[in-house]
């Protein structure tokens, strides 16, 4: 049977396609940009990744702070989508001003607060899943948003990439160029937020408190507590810390990790392009696999897929063997982004899907710090890139054991995941949402 996205799935899959068009910044232009300036201060090629790397790792961490706290306030009525608003708002703002400094360590604190702002409105995002559609169309739609993100990135980066060309051949000035590049990505990000912010209706909610911050850090508290019952959820969170730290680090650092090989740019940029274009059909096919194959065993696949990919990367050094990887890498990102993001909405109880999300976003974005921190550090203890990205297998070996243990843990029932033990020993229950739970 076809599978068509409903009005309420398409206007949430759109923010996908919005917000693909920074990550691909992110991991293509940026990492250039800064490299010129890194050049411009006599930075040398090694500290000029591992700075890259240490700012990325900062910004990781901030979001590892702040997203819990405001994907939990983002459950109470009526502030997910304000939330979400003011993330998407700070973050395009940024990305803008990033293309008018000129002192590579400016540049690199403004980069840590667009990319900080960036994923808390991912994290808000993610928790709105559960309310513009059903757990069983769940993957399909998570798989179409990652999918379609991809090779909807492409056309912006298209444009912005015209005149980062033209500025490397001589014909425009990077004064002129960066700012051109980073305003079509800034535009076309907050125009497909757009729809969602227009139309998107929170259906699964806490309670308004008096005192909302509070009540946000009681609420997480307490998610914390629940995680120890709730054994299959902590072991894939484990898990998902592990594999998804190489994942991300990889999406962040390809560029910078090119560029360090003293591979050609526009080549680097072109293959990276490519790796969008290899996603999009990827996380659709694979995410349609979903509804014959268990996901969990499509999930193993890609974890296993990475460990294979980080092991390559030690021996790469040319640049047809970087074109390799980035097929390699596009054939499974968007996949275990997207299953990972809705096998996880499926195991969580959707009326605190913003606390869950945030915790989540501890575990995905912790990840984040630690590969990109592991990678720098092993890139400057042995002077040699390839070690360094080469390190992150140990992160996906790891991540295979603890998902394995997650898959064998028993699935609880709504009646089981309703209630926790008090203090006293009693069973106390917690609470549904109230509101209207119906599909828009």
């Amino acid at each position: 049977m076809k599978f068509k996205l409903t009005d309420s799935e398409k206007k949430w899959v759109w923010y996908d396609v919005g917000n693909s068009a920074f990550t691909l910044l992110v991991c293509t232009i940026i990492p250039i940009y800064f490299n010129t300036l890194a050049e411009n201060a006599g930075i040398s090629e090694t500290d000029y990744l591992a700075y890259f790397g240490y700012a990325t790792s900062a910004s990781t961490l901030l979001v590892a702070l702040m997203g819990p706290t405001l994907g939990t306030l983002s459950d109470i009525s009526g502030l997910r989508k304000k939330l979400f608003s003011v993330m998407v708002l700070i973050g395009a703002a940024g990305c803008i001003i990033l293309s008018f400094i000129s002192s590579w360590l400016w540049f690199l604190l403004l980069f840590v607060i667009a990319k900080s702002a960036y994923s808390v409105s991912l994290v808000i995002y993610d928790s709105m899943l559960g309310d513009v559609t059903s757990p069983e169309r769940m993957d399909e739609v998570s798989s179409y948003g990652y999918g379609l993100g991809y090779i909807g990135s492409c056309a912006p980066f298209i444009l912005s990439l015209i005149p980062v060309i033209l500025a490397m051949q001589g014909m425009l000035s990077q004064a002129v160029a960066m700012p051109i590049a980073f305003i079509i990505v800034a535009v076309w990000w907050v125009g497909f937020s757009v729809p969602l912010w227009k139309d998107y209706r929170q259906i699964h909610f806490v309670d308004s408190a008096s005192h909302p911050v509070k009540t946000g850090a009681k609420n997480l508290a307490k998610v914390f507590k629940e995680l120890w019952h709730e054994k299959k959820i902590l072991f894939f969170l484990i898990a998902f810390f592990c594999y998804i730290d190489g994942v991300y680090t990889i999406i962040d650092m390809a560029t910078a990790y090119g560029q360090s090989l003293g591979l050609d740019t526009t080549m680097l940029l072109i293959a990276l392009l490519v790796t969008q274009i290899v996603a999009f059909p990827s996380a659709i096919l694979l995410g349609k696999l979903s509804r014959s194959v268990r996901i969990e065993i499509i999930i193993g696949i890609c974890i296993a897929a990475y460990l294979g990919i980080s092991v390559y990367a030690i021996f790469l050094n040319e640049i047809y063997e970087f074109w390799i990887l980035a097929v390699c890498v596009g054939l499974f990102q968007g996949t275990i982004q997207a299953l990972s993001r809705s096998y996880y909405a499926k195991i969580i109880p959707l009326e605190k899907s913003g606390e869950y999300f945030g915790v989540y976003d501890i575990f995905g974005k912790g990840a984040a710090f630690t590969g990109t921190l592991l990678v720098s550090i092993v890139t400057q203890a042995t002077d040699n890139q390839n070690y360094g990205v080469g390190s992150l297998a140990v992160m996906f070996a790891l991540g295979i054991a603890f998902f394995i243990l997650a898959v064998r843990c028993k699935d609880k029932t709504a009646a089981e995941r309703s209630s926790v033990d008090s203090p006293s020993g009693e069973r106390v229950e917690i609470a549904a949402a109230s509101g209207d739970v119906s599909d828009e």
